[in-house]
């Protein structure tokens, strides 16, 4: 076993935590750029897990599965999103997806 597979193992949870933090914050905003980058995340998740299994499946694949991963990370970090931090948050809370909820029109 290489190290290279502990790098797969990383990449692709990174990439779905990516996809999960997307569609936190899409359910609490409803803003349209994290509903897209939470529905390409699907693919791109996918992409990732692929390329993990790729990684897994021997020495011959192991580059291919590499940058398999490489390009759902790169994917999905082009995505469109619309700026919904201030600036007064915590690098946690920017990492974990947490945002306020927009304020309901009640009277």
């Amino acid at each position: 076993m290489s190290y290279l597979l502990y790098v797969a193992f990383f990449g692709a949870a990174a990439t779905i935590f990516l996809w999960l933090r997307d569609a936190r914050i899409f359910f609490r905003t409803g803003l349209s750029g994290y509903r897209k980058a939470a529905y390409w995340g699907v693919l791109y998740g996918a992409l990732g897990t692929f390329g993990l299994l790729c990684t897994i499946a021997g020495d011959m694949f192991e580059l291919l599965g590499l940058g398999l991963i490489l390009a759902a990370l790169y994917l999905q970090g082009r995505m469109t999103r619309e700026k919904i931090w201030t600036g007064t948050e915590s690098t946690l809370e920017r990492a974990l997806g947490s945002v306020k909820r927009p304020a309901s029109n009640k009277k």
